[in-house]
């Protein structure tokens, strides 16, 4: 790509770009809803991806009108909208890190769909790669 193809993509106004790249997202959020099997913390963090979205949007705002900068300019609003992004990936790392953990006295249960057949551990501390 050439300098003047650069100079074409920058002039490119995001925001409809940025409207458009949040439709897949929700269909995603809605499939991970509807498929029942991401951790519930986990998901979670996954919807609250959106309020970082909305509080970046409104910090974003704010430094424009109140500062007259970009956001990534007034450090404060900006670390604190990067803050909810790391409560969102802290919760989807803690809903999937404790997803394969039973209470105690619980016994896991894995859940499969029709025609699915169960996970069988390797017998005698083989791995699954010693098969024949």
């Amino acid at each position: 790509m050439t300098v003047v193809g650069l100079g074409a993509l920058a002039a490119v106004d995001p925001g409809p770009l940025f409207v458009l790249s949040l439709l897949p997202y929700l269909a995603f959020l809605r499939w991970a809803s509807a498929s029942k099997r991401f951790p519930p913390l986990a998901l979670r963090g996954f919807q609250f991806t959106l309020v970082f979205v909305a509080v970046t949007i409104a910090a974003a705002v704010l430094a424009e009108q109140r500062f007259g900068r970009k956001l990534a300019d007034v450090d404060p609003l900006h670390g604190g909208a990067e803050s909810f992004l790391t409560v969102a990936n802290l919760l989807v790392l803690w809903g999937f890190s404790t997803s394969g953990q039973s209470p105690p006295g619980q016994s896991s249960e894995q859940v499969l769909s029709a025609g699915e057949q169960p996970a069988v551990p390797p017998q005698d501390g083989a791995s699954v790669f010693d098969r024949p």
